[in-house]
């Protein structure tokens, strides 16, 4: 039994048909070739799979696609606009707090909720604010660093 839904991915809505069970990672990744969100865990430990839905970021691996239906989400593939980076993902590059990159677009996101909520973090803040994402590269230093540098760029 499949079921109509409707996604509003990064501002474009999509009609899709889809299983009960299917996740929005898969629906993504598979049908909308939106591939930014990764495919780490499977188990919401990772944080890879990270997407911002209704203002909150969300483990797209544990979310069904049918749960989506009708929120907004916003992928990393939403943060550039007119070819232009978000402060956010050229702070990480500038600072060298992308490595492998598998994590980054969920450090990103994430990231960009937390200065949201809170436009100037503490170190422990911004650690407690990445705590559902995994870094397997880096003992996240530069990404504190990148973090407090896209603060400031944001703040300006």
């Amino acid at each position: 039994m499949y079921k109509e839904i409707e996604l509003n991915v990064n501002n474009q809505v999509y009609q899709l048909r889809v299983s009960p069970h299917e996740t929005l990672l898969d629906v993504l990744r598979d049908r909308l070739r939106l591939t930014g969100a990764k495919r780490g865990c499977d188990m919401g430990e990772c944080g890879a799979c990270t997407v911002i839905m209704s203002g909150k970021t969300v483990y797209s691996c544990l979310t069904l696609a049918v749960e989506a239906s009708g929120k907004p989400i916003t992928t990393i593939e939403g943060l550039s606009e007119n070819g232009k980076l978000h402060p956010i993902p050229q702070a990480f590059i500038d600072n060298g707090a992308v490595q492998c990159g598998f994590c980054t677009p969920g450090m990103i996101l994430s990231t960009k909720m937390l200065l949201e909520k809170n436009p100037n973090p503490t170190q422990a803040e911004i650690r407690a604010g990445l705590s559902g994402n995994l870094c397997r590269c880096t003992g996240y230093s530069k990404i504190v660093e990148a973090i407090r540098d896209a603060a400031s760029r944001l703040g300006k």
